[in-house]
């Protein structure tokens, strides 16, 4: 009976990663490591082991593992999870990309390369190992601690930033060229998708899941993942983009839902099975005499991955506000290459871009780094002790001082809250308005074609159709409320802001009938099509607004609660969980008929019951600042609070008929959240919180602890305080400021 070659392949591949995968287990080196000396021992330049007979089988065995790879990524990334990674991280990781990608470029250069290997190599030097990260910290146990938060964080800038590589080193290898003006237009092309697809994602997807929850087993749930995996890998190669990009846009979608983590499990056994391929195949294109032939530039390159890589890190994290121990423990984290750098490497091949050389050197140089790794995180401890103790007096200062910079968090100025409100209500609808657009021309034009005989009326049933679908956004653009409150604030301003506020609201009228004008161009000349545009979205607006607005008010509902289910469902789980510094102020006026006035502080216990914080009261012309626990609460006073957005909530609920007012900003002092860390220079290690003086020396008060990667909320008077133990502070940042620089 004969046997499919690519069925024996897949015994052999198996076979010999199953043995090298477990020799890598018993060394305590990452099983990655394992996979690509498999490859190598049954590719086609390693001749004492039996060889892979169907090696253009075995590479769609590999794209499979990409498409996995890339899915289960986007799985645990989620756009939510990017917004709420801190401006830390997204510092350091930008920082030290753009710094990484220029010195890989640069040494492709001085090596004499072709320009398009050394943008390839850019990409592939700037990107580290997500997979060999996360496994070295559990092996090390140190994923609890500070700086691995804070690798985690710049892990997720470089894994977007990675899928934005895909996209614009694809467009460079197919124009052959750099072109400003190409490489524009194709990052404002992934933008429009990203969004579009993360909006029919999250208003869709969530909703199919629910309705389905009942008859969704394991097996279900799986294979509709999949489907829609390869659903949305087929809808991005249709576009133009990369087949690795459609996995991980459905797997960010699929994380906002409440079935991320089920999915997550699920997909982890064929993910494994298909990455393990993957990483074989990475093997089998080594060739052993090019790296022995290109040593020197492997050494080269590892160095430069090494040093580059931990230089760029340490100084993006200190420029962040990071401890110089915490940014130099991040930069050693940091300092390897892996997968997607195969997967950068591997797109040079298959586009036929790249010299020969280059896909087995980055091979050469992930191995090696990823050997280094686990020693250079045990090394990091040491290593900025050595660097502390060697750095002059005054320089130690001074990075200490910066490091401990405050975190303010507080009331947002009224024009960047109304800024952020068009700047979303434009983004959102336009780029819906515009899917329609295009649906509408390239799609629904076809099919009343094809059935209505007439061309002009085909047109005029199209235009409509597509009409009525974009109305309700229509609506949104040119009429929806933006924020208002600010808006009112800073409308009542009228000698400064009316003039910029009327031109905002001009604007995006204007940019609704430009919309309206390319929908109408087909059927009338240009300047009928303007003026018809202007007509049709006045007398749509005048007839159908209210209409109009109750049908937007419910997508967008939809919307939001689809966006927000998870956290809502798992909050309540992590409850007792919660940081300071996800902490920011609300406001409230206290009604005369409130039950609690008179009553003081301690007695009322609203800090030990619901873990919020009362910053200010304002009582006529006077601002109590932090007040003590004898205060008490009297009729309309206005109260800044601190808390997190459960706790607020909350709050609210259980001091009604109090009411909350956003537009009460407190301006006569900058009271706002701090952080400081206990050091030699402020002289707290060993007192506690009560005798530390902090209360008497700045007004403030202690509302959390960060101590050993463990968070503490609301600490006890008496807890003693320990060497670089984070302390959030609400009070005057003046005066936060000086007990730093005691």
């Amino acid at each position: 009976m004969h046997i499919p070659t690519l069925i024996q392949d897949l015994a052999l591949i198996l076979c010999t990663a199953a043995i090298t995968t477990l020799l890598f287990k018993w060394l305590k080196q990452p099983v990655v490591l394992g996979y690509i000396i498999a490859g190598l021992l049954v590719g086609p330049n390693f001749s004492i082991l039996p060889t892979i007979g169907d090696i253009e089988g075995i590479r769609i065995w590999a794209e499979l593992g990409v498409i996995f790879l890339l899915f289960s990524l986007g799985l645990e990334f989620s756009f939510k999870k990017l917004v709420s990674v801190g401006g830390n991280s997204a510092v350091t990781g930008v920082f030290e990309i753009t710094f990484m990608m220029g010195l890989g470029y640069l040494v492709g250069t001085m090596l004499g390369w072709p320009t398009m290997d050394c943008f390839f190599l850019a990409g592939i030097t700037a990107i580290s190992s997500t997979t060999i990260i996360i496994r070295a910290f559990d092996e090390l146990k140190v994923r609890n601690r500070k700086f691995a938060g804070a690798v985690l964080g710049v892990l997720v800038i470089e894994d977007l930033v990675a899928v934005l590589l895909l996209v614009l080193l694809s467009t460079i290898a197919v124009q052959n060229e750099i072109e400003g003006w190409e490489l524009l237009l194709a990052f404002l092309k992934l933008l429009f998708f990203l969004s579009l697809w993360f909006l029919a994602g999250i208003f869709l997807l969530p909703s199919l899941l629910k309705a389905a929850k009942k008859l969704m087993s394991d097996e279900n749930v799986l294979i509709l993942s999949l489907a829609l995996c390869f659903l949305m890998v087929i809808l991005a190669t249709k576009v133009g983009f990369s087949a690795p990009l459609g996995a991980f846009i459905m797997g960010s979608i699929l994380a906002e839902t409440t079935q991320a983590e089920r999915i997550e499990h699920l997909i982890s056994s064929v993910k494994t099975l298909f990455g393990a391929i993957f990483f074989v195949s990475v093997g089998m294109l080594i060739d052993p005499n090019l790296l022995v032939e290109y040593a020197l530039p492997v050494l080269l390159l590892t160095i430069t991955v090494i040093f580059g890589k931990t230089l760029f890190v340490t100084l993006g994290s200190l420029l962040s506000g990071q401890p110089l121990k915490q940014s130099i423990q991040s930069g050693m984290s940091l300092s390897q290459i892996g997968e997607f750098s195969f997967i950068i490497a591997s797109l040079g091949v298959s586009l036929g871009v790249t010299s020969g050389y280059l896909y087995p050197i980055a091979v050469g140089v992930s191995v090696i780094t990823t050997f280094t790794t686990p020693y250079l995180i045990r090394a990091a401890d040491p290593f900025s002790a050595f660097v502390e103790r060697a750095l002059p007096e005054k320089w130690r200062l001074n990075l200490s001082r910066y490091s401990s910079g405050a975190q303010t968090i507080q009331a947002e100025n009224e024009w960047k809250i109304v800024l952020r409100s068009y700047l979303v209500l434009i983004g959102t609808n336009s780029v819906i308005i515009i899917a329609l657009i295009l649906l509408g021309s390239n799609f629904l034009s076809g099919f009343i074609a094809s059935q209505v005989e007439n061309t002009v009326a085909g047109l005029i049933i199209t235009t409509v159709i597509t009409l009525a679908a974009m109305a309700p956004f229509i609506w949104a653009l040119t009429i929806k409320k933006i924020h208002k409150v600010a808006y009112t604030s800073l409308w009542l301003d009228k000698k400064y802001n009316r003039g910029p506020l009327v031109t905002l609201e001009v604007l995006r009228n204007l940019l609704a009938v430009v919309y309206l004008y390319v929908l109408l161009d087909q059927l009338f000349p240009p300047a009928v099509a303007f003026v018809v545009a202007l007509v049709v979205l006045i007398v749509v607006l005048a007839i159908f607004s209210k209409r109009l607005q109750t049908f937007y008010d419910r997508i967008e509902s939809r919307f939001l609660y689809n966006l927000n289910v998870r956290n809502v469902i798992e909050g309540t789980d992590e409850k007792n969980n919660i940081s300071p510094w996800d902490a920011h102020l609300a406001y409230f006026v206290i009604n005369p008929d409130a039950e609690f006035i008179g009553r003081r502080l301690d007695e009322l216990k609203w800090r030990e019951k619901y873990g919020i914080n009362i910053a200010t009261i304002e009582r006529g012309n006077r601002i109590i600042d932090v007040p003590e626990r004898h205060q008490m609460l009297f009729p309309h006073d206005k109260i800044a609070v601190i808390g997190t957005d459960e706790q607020l909530q909350t709050f609210r609920f259980i001091i009604e008929p109090v009411m909350e007012v956003q537009e009460f900003h407190p301006v006569k002092k900058d009271v706002s959240l701090h952080k400081i860390i206990v050091d030699n220079h402020n002289k707290l290690r060993g007192k506690s919180i009560r005798n530390s003086g902090i209360r008497e020396k700045t007004g403030g008060l202690v509302v959390g602890i960060e101590r050993d990667g463990k968070r503490i909320l609301n600490p006890d008077s008496d807890m003693v305080l320990k060497w670089d133990d984070v302390l959030w502070i609400v009070g005057d940042w003046k005066q936060i400021k000086q007990l730093k620089a005691d």
